[in-house]
């Protein structure tokens, strides 16, 4: 087994042990507090700002919407008032149309109301229908 005699492994073991180095203890000293603590002041008014920003944009933009909804009804009106327009303008060219005022705008005009229709035909050039000369 072992090749040095029970002897020597005695021997070997009678020398004591060498001890760890041993660490000296700390030092314990008082500590102050701290002379000032972190103030809220900045986080305050970091929030305060971002509060005022977000208001016064919802202020903007709500003024911004009625801004845009008064031009809205007044383009409304606009646009009904020149709708009204349009229909007394079409109703006014139907009525001067009809064939009772084309024939009194016709007379006053100096045309005589035809005494016979005749129509002519372009392809051989011949007159087809009853005409007459208009009397005057």
């Amino acid at each position: 087994m072992s090749a040095l005699p029970a002897s020597a492994a005695r021997t070997a073991r009678a020398y004591p042990l060498p001890r760890p180095a041993v660490a000296p203890p700390p030092r314990l000293r008082v500590v102050r507090a701290p002379e000032q603590a972190r103030s809220r002041v900045p986080f305050v008014l970091a929030c305060m700002a971002v509060l005022a920003g977000a208001l016064l944009t919802a202020l903007l933009l709500n003024t911004q919407m009625a801004s845009l909804a008064f031009e809205r009804y007044e383009l409304s009106n606009s646009l009904s008032r020149l709708e009204q327009d349009r229909m007394d303008l079409v109703a006014a060219l139907d009525q001067r149309s009809s064939p009772a005022r084309l024939a009194e705008a016709a007379t006053a005009l100096g045309m005589v109301e035809a005494n016979g229709t005749g129509w002519l035909r372009l392809a051989d050039g011949s007159v087809q229908g009853a005409p007459a000369p208009a009397g005057g």
